[in-house]
């Protein structure tokens, strides 16, 4: 490790730092300046970020409340670490979406909501007949502010005959009420039915329309006895015999049945099938404005607060100030109006130079992006005014175009300037190079990481030959070695419509890598992850799930809010499937890990049922599952841990005191193979796994591809809740590269760099690269100028953010797109070509 000891006002020093792949490491950083920690990803940056440093600050803080009050925290584990000295209290700023709640708004997380209800509330303009309301009255997450027949939501969900029933040709028998729960439960009410004299072997379309809306929109819970099996005539007969039943069944209409599962079920999946028989419209009281009538009647500067809070923070700016004009009254009313306005005006500000001015108030947090959001909360922290702690912030550039990033170094500085101290875990060279104290974690990833290889002023990193991170700040910038591609053919779409895409026509080069540039806000996701999949899905026949992850603690299910529209006018026959590639987990529990998702883990379940061992104690490939009960340890299930509940403290897990975490039966774990069990092939590394299974052509060929993409660092088991989205996309795109697929595809990625250290891009671009060597084509959205210069096509949209932005500003070789006068990317690319 090379360390440097400049003199600095104070210093944060860390001794013994262990936690994660850290190896104990020792490291002194100066307070009251803008520290950046980088290395490769998985290198360890966050770990001594996050889970060193923020960990125990919090740790601290926590100390000193009562031990109620903790419970109501979210308690990060304590780190293992010897000591840090000089740690001022800590804000973390992380990668995140939005919370889970549906009611989520820009507005709420940046708390300008209260200030607007305020503002309405005190000094709106009320109509004859509507008395005063207090500020909760005009929130749709009250009960004296929400509509009251969509229950603030802004929209009702209901069901169609058609939804329930999908295809009138079928008869009950044969699941006509596609809504109905499948297995027993289905056929217990079909029972019921048979017993009050419906014909259930009938197509749907033939039964009486009377009988038809009683099955599906009763309310009515008629309890009848079931006699499985039978006919109408011969249940009747059974009756009048006075035979038992073998149960009494209670019915349960097929609308009724849906909405209490969408209501009530504590299943996403559940809910989520729910919600796919549903079809939801704008309420018809408050037409979509979530409040009741009487809120939305209270109007200021001419516009109730909902249209207010529709529109862009950068209108709404200038609407306040406009308003500010006329509001040079004397009486109480209008002072109060003038502060709150005033504290609008400032607070908003702040997030247009974060360049979010394109985003609503009324915008839900979960449409938002990781960068999105963490510079939303960013804003809020700048006009806190805090002072003397340390901000902890997860690569704050992700997500943003250069363009943005310079607004974002303007706002770092203003946290400083304020008197606090910034460490930063960032992988991009133009923050990197802003830095005061540089910490180069390193020199590689996983266990080949783990150590200080720099820490001190930027410049000294120079001369240090370890850092993987030193060329792409000290030598000049890669220019592409060998022309673009020419297109082999063209994807052309037309009356393309989504978010800020309004009729947008693209021609899409196939046989090439395209990158799709533009500002934050301009529209490249909206086009390449959301509008492009729906449209060219639609197109081939290929269901494509686009819903964003819904977390298990959801309150409703997020229903389609409609869909991309637009047509595929040329070029569709060319296209054999299309694969999309993103950041989403690769599974949402321990259980789910890199081995099972590439599928590599039942080969090797395989090779172990036939060892002789295996094969004398007659274990099939099941017995070394650690999801199936035959071979899994019974304590923990298979999970390798257990949780201790500490009651005022965060829970830790312990490994099962049974397998010790191997999660297997001890017999299992007798079963070898050139001396390793499963559990060993399980902590092994990719790396490691590649040199073992060498001998195995498919296990070899499948590790090494996740070596080539940079994961040679990852253990086979470690749990898909630890991957970061970087991870889990190189992950999928090993996953891809390893299947033999006949035909031309097209693959899309939404911003795949977002969370790579600029070595980490080079390997993917290599994989990109590749894919597109063997006849296929590849799209991505992307703000790193070294992808769209190694590109062979660029497509430019804005020529700004939201509303200003969607369109087409330049297309063509990077060459030509970095020459365009109208482009806010060209000045950005030019340099590396």
């Amino acid at each position: 490790m090379t360390q440097t000891s400049e003199a600095a006002p104070g210093m944060v020093r860390v001794r013994g730092a262990r936690e994660h792949n850290l190896k104990n490491i020792n490291v002194d950083m100066p307070r009251d300046r803008v520290v950046v920690v980088t290395g490769v990803s998985g290198s360890g940056k966050s770990s001594l970020a996050f889970g060193t440093l923020y960990a125990e600050a919090q740790r601290r803080y926590l100390e000193s409340v009562s031990p109620y009050a903790r419970r109501l925290f979210h308690q990060m584990p304590a780190p293992a670490v010897d000591s840090i000295e000089g740690l001022p209290p800590a804000v973390a700023l992380q990668q995140q979406r939005g919370g889970s709640s549906s009611r989520s708004t820009v507005g709420s997380v940046t708390t300008l909501s209260n200030l607007l209800r305020m503002l309405y509330s005190r000094a709106g303009t009320y109509p004859p007949g509507v008395a005063r309301l207090e500020a909760e009255s005009f929130s749709p997450n009250t009960p004296m502010g929400a509509c009251p027949r969509c229950h603030g939501l802004g929209r009702i969900y209901d069901v169609t005959e058609k939804t329930l029933v999908p295809d009138d040709r079928l008869s009950i028998r044969e699941r006509a009420v596609a809504a109905w729960p499948t297995a027993w439960q289905g056929q217990n009410l079909r029972d019921i039915l048979i017993t009050r004299g419906v014909d259930v072997d009938k197509p749907w379309r033939d039964l009486p329309q009377k009988t038809r809306d009683w099955i599906l929109y009763t309310d009515e819970t008629p309890t009848e006895p079931v006699y499985p099996g039978r006919t109408h005539a011969e249940v009747l007969a059974a009756i009048k015999r006075g035979d038992p039943p073998d149960y009494n069944g209670t019915f349960t209409g097929a609308r009724r049945c849906v909405l209490h599962t969408f209501a009530q079920s504590q299943s996403a999946k559940m809910r989520a099938r729910a919600a796919s028989f549903m079809v939801s419209s704008d309420c018809p009281v408050c037409h979509g404005q979530r409040l009741n009538p009487d809120a939305l009647k209270v109007t200021f500067a001419g516009r109730n607060i909902a249209e207010l809070a529709a529109l862009p923070l950068a209108t709404i700016v200038e609407a306040l100030r406009n308003a500010e004009k006329h509001l040079t009254g004397k009486d109480a009313t209008s002072i109060a109006a003038r502060g709150i306005v005033h504290a609008l005006i400032e607070r908003i500000a702040v997030l247009l130079d974060l360049g979010l001015g394109y985003l609503q108030l009324d915008r839900g947090v979960q449409t938002l992006s990781p960068g999105e959001y963490q510079r939303l909360r960013l804003g809020t922290q700048i006009r806190s005014n805090l002072f003397g702690v340390v901000y902890v912030l997860d690569e704050p550039s992700s997500g943003l175009h250069p363009a943005d990033t310079q607004a974002l170094l303007r706002a770092l500085d203003g946290l400083l300037a304020a008197g606090n101290s910034l460490c930063v875990v960032e992988h991009n060279p133009d923050v990197i190079r802003r830095a005061q104290w540089l910490v180069d974690v390193g020199p590689d990833a996983g266990e080949r990481g783990g150590k200080i290889v720099y820490s001190g002023p930027p410049e000294g990193l120079r001369d240090v030959k370890d850092s993987r991170t030193r060329p792409y700040l000290f030598e000049p910038p890669r220019h592409r070695e060998t022309p673009p591609r020419s297109p082999k053919s063209w994807l052309k779409l037309r009356d393309i419509c989504w978010n800020n895409l309004d009729h947008l026509a693209l021609s899409l080069p196939l046989g090439v890598l395209v990158s799709v540039t533009g500002v934050s806000g301009s529209g490249k996701s909206s086009l390449v992850g959301q509008a492009l999949v729906a449209i060219v899905s639609r197109a081939l026949g290929q269901k494509i799930d686009l819903e964003t992850e819904q977390d298990e603690s959801e309150d409703l299910p997020t229903l389609e809010q409609g869909e991309p529209q637009g047509n595929v006018i040329e070029g569709k026959g060319v296209i054999k499937r299309l694969v999309t590639i993103d950041q989403k987990p690769i599974g949402r529990t321990p259980r789910s890990n890199l081995a099972t998702y590439t599928g590599l883990f039942d080969t090797i379940r395989r090779l172990y049922a036939a060892t002789p061992e295996a094969r004398k104690r007659r274990f099939d490939a099941g017995w070394f599952s650690f999801n199936v009960a035959k071979g899994r340890c019974p304590k923990c299930e298979g999970v390798g841990s257990v949780m201790v509940e500490l009651l005022f403290l965060p829970s830790v897990y312990a490994p099962c005191p049974e397998c010790h975490g191997t999660r297997y039966k001890p017999e299992v774990l007798a079963v070898t193979r050139d001396g390793k069990s499963i559990a060993d092939v399980l902590a092994m590394s990719v790396d490691e796994a590649c040199d073992f299974f060498a001998d195995e052509p498919g296990l070899a060929h499948g590790f090494d591809v996740l070596r080539q993409g940079g994961l040679g660092y990852l253990r086979l088991g470690q749990p898909a809740t630890e991957l970061s989205g970087g991870e889990a996309q190189r992950i999928k795109l090993a996953t891809e590269l390893q299947k033999q697929r006949q035909g031309h595809m097209l693959y899309v990625l939404d911003e795949p760099t977002i969370g790579l250290h600029p070595a980490d891009v080079d390997r993917l671009m290599m994989q990109l690269q590749k894919l597109v060597d063997q006849d296929n084509s590849v799209i991505l959205a992307e703000h790193d100028m070294r992808v769209a210069a190694q590109s062979d096509w660029v497509i430019d949209l804005g020529p700004a953010a939201g509303g200003e932005g969607g369109r087409i500003v330049a297309e063509g070789t990077p060459e030509k797109v970095a020459a365009s006068k109208q482009s806010r990317t060209a000045e950005f690319l030019e340099p590396y070509l």
